[in-house]
């Protein structure tokens, strides 16, 4: 009889634990409100400005050390605030990826797929990115072309995963796992800038595979701003940095320059 009240008492227990815990993490969600600290977040790293533009610089080192260099111009328009958006980006070293254009139409209805295009100078051919190929490496780099036009949103779970005093810690799983192919990501967003500082990708097998992190914020024109990136192959020990200097933003960007005529004739205006 003894055994069984202490039993009891044991699972009455653990019960409770588990209910304060679950507790806890639930106000902690609720406290925190998730889906404004993702919006406020994604605002941060892709919309801040009513447009903006920046030339960046890759460097992409494989897994024996080797290096290649990319050099580019970025200029983006928000049609609003964590809504559609349009980007250029105007390729000009090397010489073998000179004058490629990419272009993108950013939709936030994710029932929409986002239009991508790729100009290919030497053929003089415009050649769409399918949404299957949007987390596919973005010319030669480890950046997939949705790490540069930004991942919406809308497209995965987020909960509160962990915190501490720097940064909360979300867990994101896509809401179409046959779209992607990772499990889940951590991604740790800075509490007072609400930048997003580090993204981890697991596989299915529950492995760190995949980094995505900001390794160099400055203020900007009042604007945290993320100046050097760099996306790591932690199975291979590749990665690319990225390098943004001459940053602008509030240009007043107008319509013409993010059309198809662009990717034959680009904006020089903006480029010098």
């Amino acid at each position: 009889m003894m055994k069984a009240t202490i039993k009891h008492l044991v699972v009455c227990s653990l019960l409770a634990t588990s209910f304060l815990i679950s507790a806890a993490v639930n106000d902690n969600n609720e406290a925190i409100d998730i889906n404004a600290l993702i919006k406020s977040s994604e605002k941060a790293a892709y919309y801040a400005g009513k447009d903006g533009s920046s030339s960046a610089r890759m460097m992409i080192v494989d897994s024996q050390g080797r290096k290649q260099q990319r050099q580019f111009t970025i200029l983006r328009r928000d049609i609003s605030d964590n809504g559609d958006q349009q980007m250029m980006v105007f390729f000009s070293r090397p010489s073998d990826v000179k004058d490629t254009v990419f272009r993108v139409e950013k939709h936030v209805d994710t029932s929409v797929d986002d239009d991508r295009w790729l100009y290919l100078p030497a053929l003089d051919l415009v050649k769409r990115i399918s949404a299957g190929d949007k987390r596919t490496s973005f010319v030669g780099s480890h950046f997939f072309y949705e790490d540069v036009s930004g991942r919406a949103i809308l497209e995965d779970n987020f909960v509160l995963h962990d915190e501490t005093s720097d940064v909360y810690m979300l867990k994101a799983t896509p809401k179409d796992p046959s779209s992607v192919e990772f499990e889940h990501y951590i991604v740790s967003i800075n509490k007072e800038t609400k930048l997003p500082m580090l993204i981890d990708f697991f596989n299915k097998g529950g492995n760190n595979y995949r980094r995505v992190e900001a390794v160099q914020v400055n203020n900007i024109q009042g604007y945290p701003t993320v100046v050097r990136s760099k996306v790591s192959d932690l199975t291979s020990g590749a990665y690319t940095l990225m390098e943004f200097r001459n940053v602008k933003y509030d240009l007043g960007l107008d319509d013409g320059v993010f059309t198809e005529r662009s990717l034959r004739n680009p904006p020089q205006q903006w480029l010098n």
